[in-house]
């Protein structure tokens, strides 16, 4: 529960947030960075378009899942491992 949540205020106080990228944030400068990497445009799918679609959205609910499977999992086992 603290991930899904955690995670993408995390990804907005980098600067990725609902209204865009944030003037003078980390964001910016790896958005200005992918873009003159890629020609002038950041390229859709990169990982600087991937925060920037979980700031202005979340987590979709496919990832919400895939998480919550995954990061329950590994609880479990560092619990097994603790007691």
């Amino acid at each position: 529960g603290v991930a899904l949540v955690g995670i993408p205020a995390v990804i907005c106080s980098l600067g990725f947030t609902a209204g865009g990228i944030a003037a003078g944030s980390l964001a910016a400068k790896m958005m200005s960075a992918a873009a003159i990497a890629n020609g002038g445009g950041v390229a859709a799918g990169s990982t600087v378009a991937v925060l920037q679609s979980i700031g202005a959205a979340g987590f979709s609910l496919g990832a919400k899942i895939g998480l919550t499977s995954a990061l329950g999992s590994l609880g479990a086992v560092v619990g097994a491992l603790l007691a």
